[in-house]
């Protein structure tokens, strides 16, 4: 696909038509992030059928690791995206290229330091994350080569939102696409042909991951973006870096908060269920985050589109995006919906045909995903209000769900009826997260609606 750029005096956010323009940028956001899924599902996959349960749970134990550093990178991505995206709205070309370089010189920086980190400490941190006797040999093999790539991790995640924000959303699918592909090629050459187990699958993540910090570099400083990565602009200047935490800070401890819950849940499903449901629930959260990644694709969509129109004073055309994002993000998570209740067990097949794996783990999925359809409201009410600059408003709602409501469910409901009672924790939370986020979004429909009335006086 061509990376040509894009008209300064015609940008392609401006376009009247939201309709076509969240389309436009959904259905490449949506294909590059499912694609991105296929990282955690082939792994689970070729591990599951090459390694058995305990690869599977060895690599779940590591995911919430990889989460919190996924999550800098989101949050430095995000944060960077609301400002790029104002600031071209505005017209301030200068602004959002400063941004795009403290961006990179964060997401470099911070990656790297936990990185190092990481290293000597790392049977100390599986352990506290959940590793069993049983798991720790492959939690433990996996984790020392998946480190590595780190700030590739970091620094790719943070400049496709970047990308997004310039509307150029088929760029962004194609770093995922050509990261994914290189994964999905690799996997099997290392667990299989060269018998390397969760050590292959580790690997071949690494390896994709560098080639996607290549091509994303390649399209920043070759002059294919509408910015331009200029080595001066990674000096950090402090507003910006002040405004990308703030903003960046709902994603960071939705994506933290996931990552708590993670460990949390692995240690609880270890003392009620055992090792296999450990490696149930790494089954369930690879299917659940495939599911999830199209109303994602939305809401990664909805964030700039708003960002341009609410910094360009068209209040009228952010409203309408909201409308439109809602509705079909709801939408996809319903047939998501069902399709998981019906074919719940030939999923769970897909990782083995353990029997326990599959008694364990089939019961759980249901429920785990019983109001699914409502966590589009989450998505597009954090998604409005990171657009807006709306800080504090978004970190409340990514708190709510996962560390105010999940994990204390997650500690009464375990103890009184283990695994099931565990995976009730999702729905309950899952409820009354959508009816935060329908209260917040109602108040910044309404503050829309004022300054929509006060720009027509």
């Amino acid at each position: 696909m061509s990376m040509d750029k894009p008209p300064q005096n015609d940008h392609i956010l401006a376009d009247e038509n939201i309709g076509r323009l969240l389309w436009k940028l959904s259905i490449p956001a949506t294909v590059g992030m499912l694609v991105m899924a296929t990282y955690g599902l082939v792994d689970a996959i070729f591990v599951g059928r090459g390694v058995g349960p305990l690869g599977i749970g060895g690599i779940a134990i590591v995911f919430p690791i990889q989460l919190a550093t996924m999550a800098i990178g989101h949050m430095i991505g995000m944060g960077g995206a609301s400002i790029i995206s104002r600031s071209l709205g505005a017209g301030d070309t200068e602004r959002a290229e400063r941004t795009l370089g403290n961006v990179a010189a964060l997401a470099i920086g911070i990656s790297a330091v936990i990185m190092l980190l990481a290293f000597p400490l790392a049977d100390r941190l599986l352990k506290l994350f959940g590793a069993t006797e049983g798991l720790l040999p492959y939690a433990h093999a996996y984790f020392m080569v998946i480190l590595w790539g780190t700030p590739f991790r970091a620094f790719t995640m943070a400049n496709n939102n970047i990308i997004r924000s310039e509307g150029r959303a088929r760029v962004a699918m194609t770093t995922m696409l050509v990261s994914a592909g290189i994964n999905i090629v690799l996997d099997p050459i290392f667990i299989f042909g060269l018998d390397m187990g969760v050590k292959g699958a580790a690997l071949a993540t690494v390896i994709a991951m560098g080639c996607a910090t290549a091509f994303v570099a390649v399209y920043f400083v070759g002059g294919f973006s509408g910015l331009t990565l200029r080595l001066r602009a990674f000096a950090l200047k402090a507003d910006i870096v002040r405004e990308t935490f703030a903003i960046g800070a709902a994603s960071f401890v939705r994506m933290v908060s996931g990552s708590v819950v993670v460990v949390i849940l692995n240690r609880n499903l270890g003392a009620y269920g055992g090792d296999i449901a450990v490696a149930a629930y790494g089954a369930i959260h690879r299917l659940v985050h495939f599911a999830f990644m199209p109303m994602l694709g939305f809401a990664q969509a909805l964030q700039p589109v708003a960002g341009f129109n609410y910094g360009a004073k068209r209040y009228a055309k952010a409203k309408e995006a909201l409308r439109f994002a809602s509705v079909r993000s709801t939408i996809i998570g319903l047939v998501a919906y069902v399709l998981l209740m019906v074919f719940a067990e030939p999923m769970m097949k897909v990782f083995g045909n353990n029997p326990e794996l599959i008694r364990v783990g089939v019961p759980m999925l249901r429920i785990v995903i019983a109001v699914f359809p409502l966590v589009a409201f989450q998505l597009m009410g954090a998604s409005l209000l990171q657009a807006h600059g709306r800080a504090l408003s978004a970190f409340i709602l990514s708190l709510s769900r996962q560390i105010l409501i999940l994990i204390p469910l997650i500690l009464i409901l375990g103890p009184i009826h283990g695994v099931n009672g565990i995976a009730v924790a999702f729905p309950i939370s899952d409820l009354a997260a959508a009816a935060i986020a329908a209260v917040l979004m109602v108040a910044e429909v309404r503050y829309l609606n004022r300054m929509q009335a006060a720009e027509d006086c």
